[in-house]
C-alpha cells in the first residue's frame, strides 16, 4: 500500500478523535463552563451539524482546486477549529469551534476516498479506502479513551489542543507523502451536481442514513445499557467503548477485500448481519459476557457498511464522485443524529433501556430493503459507471476506476 494511505489514515484518526471524545468529556466542559450535562450535548450536535453542512458546500467550493491542495486546506480549517475549541472562553465560542471543526469533515473523507482509490490498481480500490478508514476506527480504540484520560486530569482544553496538534501532523504527512493530483477537466459545481441526480447515488445515500442508524440507536445509550442492564461499573464503560472500536477495526479490514470482490453482497451480508446482531443484542445485554461479545459484533458489523456504501456511491456519480462521497458522510451524520433520537424516543416512551436495539433492528432491515432495491433496479441499468478523472496522474496512476459494483 502506498504510505500516502498512511498520511489520510492520521488524518482520520484525528477526526475520528475529536468526533466522539466530546461524549466522554461533557461533564468536565459543563461544569467548568457552568452549564447542565444535557445542555453541553449540543456540542456535539454542533459537530454533527458542520458535518451536513460543510460536506457538500466545501466539496462544491473546491471543485476545482486540486485534490491534495483541497486535502491540505481541510485539515487546515479542522486544525484551526480545535484550537478555537481549545482557547473558547465561553460555552457560545466553543458551539462555534465545534461547528467549525467539523465543517471540513465529510468533504475530507469524500476527497480523501477518491484519492485513495486512485493510488492503487484496479481491484484494490476498496481496501485503499477501508485503509483510510482504518484511522477512524483506532481513533475509537486509543484516541478517544487517551484523550478522555487526558481531559479528566488535565482539563478539557488540553485534549483540544492535542488534537491540534495531530492535525499539524496531519498536515505535514499530507504535504509530504501525498502525490500531485490535478483537477479534472470537466469539473466544478455544476458537473458535481449534476452527477448526484444518480437515482443509485441517492438510493446509496438514503441507505446509508437508514442501515447506519440502527448503529447509533444503540451506541448513543450503549454507556447507560451497560451500567444499568448488565451491570457493570461505571469505570468499565471506557473498555466497553473501547471494545465497540476493535469491532469496528475488525469490520474495516475485512470490509475492503470483500467489497473489492463483491461489493452489492457485501453491503447486503453487513446490512443483515446487523439486523441479526442488534436482536440478539436485547437478549444478550442482560448476561455479561454475551454483551461484550454482541459489543465487538455491532462494531465489526457496523462498520462493515461504510466500505461498500463509500464505494457505490463513487462508482454512481460517475464522473464527478466527490461531491457524492462528501455526501455520504453527512449521510452517515444524519444517521448518527436520527438514531440517537430515535432510541431516545423509545426510552422515554417506558419501552426501556434495551429497546434501542430492537428499534435499530428494524431502521437496518429498512436500509438492507432499500440497497435490494437499488440493486434490483441496478441490474436494469448501465454495467459500465466508472470513477473518471483527466487522463492520467502526474504518477502514472489511470485515471479510469472500472466499476466492480456485482
Amino acid at each position: 500500500m502506498p504510505l500516502a494511505l498512511l498520511a489520510l489514515a492520521v488524518s482520520a484518526f484525528g477526526i475520528g478523535t475529536t468526533e466522539f471524545v466530546m461524549m466522554g468529556l461533557l461533564p468536565n466542559v459543563a461544569g467548568d463552563l457552568g452549564t447542565s450535562v444535557p445542555t453541553a450535548g449540543y456540542l456535539v450536535s454542533a459537530y454533527a451539524l458542520g458535518v451536513v453542512i460543510g460536506a457538500p458546500l466545501l466539496t462544491a467550493l473546491g471543485s476545482r482546486i486540486p485534490r491534495k491542495r483541497m486535502l491540505l486546506l481541510l485539515m487546515a480549517v479542522f486544525t484551526v477549529g480545535n484550537l478555537a475549541s481549545a482557547l473558547a472562553p465561553n460555552f457560545g465560542l466553543l458551539i462555534a469551534g465545534r461547528l467549525l471543526a467539523g465543517l471540513p469533515h465529510g468533504a475530507f473523507f469524500g476527497v480523501g476516498a477518491v484519492v485513495a482509490a486512485r493510488l492503487v490498481r484496479e481491484g484494490r480500490q476498496a481496501r485503499a479506502v477501508a485503509t483510510m478508514f482504518l484511522g477512524l476506527t483506532v481513533a475509537n480504540i486509543v484516541g478517544v479513551p487517551a484523550a478522555t484520560l487526558l481531559g479528566q486530569h488535565l482539563g478539557w482544553r488540553a485534549t483540544f489542543l492535542v488534537v491540534a496538534a495531530i492535525g499539524l501532523v496531519a498536515m505535514a504527512s499530507l504535504a509530504r507523502l501525498v502525490p500531485h493530483m490535478p483537477r479534472e477537466e470537466r469539473g466544478g459545481v455544476a458537473h458535481e451536481i449534476r452527477a448526484m441526480g444518480n437515482k443509485q447515488v441517492v438510493l446509496g445515500l438514503v441507505t446509508a442514513v437508514f442501515g447506519f442508524a440502527g448503529v447509533f440507536a444503540v451506541y448513543s445509550y450503549l454507556a447507560s445499557m451497560m451500567t444499568e442492564v448488565s451491570g457493570f461499573a461505571e469505570n468499565s464503560v471506557p473498555f466497553v467503548l473501547a471494545l465497540f472500536g476493535a469491532g469496528m477495526t475488525l469490520g474495516a479490514l475485512a470490509a475492503g477485500p470483500l467489497t473489492d470482490r463483491a461489493l452489492r453482497p457485501t453491503l447486503y451480508g453487513a446490512l443483515a448481519a446487523l439486523a441479526v446482531t442488534l436482536v440478539v443484542f436485547n437478549y444478550a445485554v442482560h448476561v455479561q459476557w454475551a454483551a461484550l461479545v454482541c459489543v465487538a459484533i455491532l462494531g465489526a458489523v457496523g462498520f462493515m457498511t461504510t466500505t461498500p456504501l463509500q464505494m457505490l456511491v463513487m462508482k454512481k456519480a460517475q464522473h464527478a464522485p466527490t461531491l457524492a462521497s462528501a455526501s455520504n458522510h453527512s449521510a452517515f451524520n444524519l444517521a448518527n443524529a436520527g438514531g440517537a433520537w430515535i432510541g431516545g424516543v423509545a426510552i422515554a416512551a417506558g419501552w426501556g433501556w434495551t429497546s434501542p436495539a430492537l428499534v435499530g433492528a428494524v431502521l437496518a432491515v429498512v436500509g438492507l430493503g432499500i440497497a435490494v432495491t437499488a440493486g434490483l433496479l441496478d441490474r436494469g441499468g448501465s454495467a459500465s459507471s466508472r470513477i473518471v478523472a483527466s487522463s492520467e496522474d502526474a504518477d502514472g496512476v489511470p485515471a479510469e476506476l472500472p466499476d466492480r459494483v456485482s
